[in-house]
């Protein structure tokens, strides 16, 4: 196995930062993507095309020789314990996609950067500056100003949607962990087929036969998928959690963007407001990291 660690210089964190925002873009549009799916097919279905895709996309890369090394590979077990976490996660939040907006799911699952941080000195003894907190918390705010969850009620979508997030943020500090020990096209392999194997149950009771638009859509959410778990595992390898973690809060706007483009939705004067405090939280992260570098 190939020494996967990465030093946490500025250059690397800049990197791991570059990376995780391109990757929750494409997250964002994955999941505008599977809301127009989850209206027809079961998100069961949709998983394991996803996992198929992505599968289909490594094989071609690497061949037998990477499903070989994936099979070997020392991190086995703990990926598939962080993709057993991920699965509850992907469950709970895109089965309440069918009762709420897709803002309102980004914004109630954005409690997960929070919990990603405190976990991070919990589990990875990442040391947490005081100015990473100002950032999370600034963040958070935005986040509540720009769609106020508090409006919504607790509802069983709600819950699960708040569950997914603690879920997500466990599975991400789990993803730092085993990303510094394996390289990352064979944590793809194994995530992806664990997927599969496990969406693939429930299919046999389940199926049903996608529209060409919907076979298209599948394909595309299993593509955008893809690219963006190469670019989140790869940026998890060069930043700490705590330091991209703020990140994760720029879905928001491409969530507003996108349920603009998609259904119709005309964002209130408190989302841009939310959106600046967004962009701020980030820009303190990337300053911060700047300026302990040259102390």
């Amino acid at each position: 196995m190939t020494n996967a660690v990465v030093l946490d210089t500025r250059e690397n964190i800049y990197a791991g930062i570059m990376l995780t925002g391109v990757a929750y873009f494409l997250f964002s549009v994955q999941d505008a993507s599977i809301k127009l799916l989850v209206t027809g097919l079961t998100v069961w279905q949709i998983l394991f095309f996803r996992s198929a895709t992505v599968l289909a996309g490594c094989v071609a890369i690497g061949g037998r020789e990477l499903l070989v090394q994936s099979a070997r590979s020392p991190i086995v077990k703990a990926m598939l314990l962080r993709s057993f976490l991920t699965l509850l996660a992907w469950l709970c939040f895109y089965s309440s996609a069918k009762y709420l907006q897709l803002a309102e799911l980004t914004t109630i699952y954005f409690a997960a950067p929070v919990i990603i941080t405190i976990m991070s000195i919990f589990i990875l003894g990442e040391q947490v500056p005081w100015i990473r907190w100002v950032a999370v918390l600034i963040g958070f705010v935005g986040v509540y100003i720009a769609c106020d969850p508090s409006k919504l009620g607790i509802t069983l979508p709600v819950a699960m949607v708040l569950a997914a997030a603690f879920l997500w943020a466990l599975a991400i500090v789990l993803m730092r962990k085993i990303a510094l020990q394996e390289r990352t096209m064979v944590q793809l392999v194994l995530n992806n087929a664990f997927f599969l194997v496990i969406a693939g149950v429930p299919m046999a009771f389940l199926w049903q036969t996608p529209t060409w638009q919907e076979a298209l859509l599948l394909v595309t959410v299993g593509s955008l998928g893809g690219v963006a778990q190469f670019m989140l595992f790869e940026g998890m390898k060069r930043a700490p959690v705590s330091v991209i973690a703020p990140f994760e809060y720029t879905s928001l706007v491409w969530a507003f963007a996108l349920g603009y483009a998609i259904w119709g939705d005309i964002p209130r004067r408190e989302v841009f407001i939310g959106a600046a405090l967004i962009f701020f939280a980030g820009v303190v992260i990337i300053a911060s990291e700047h300026l302990r570098k040259r102390v």
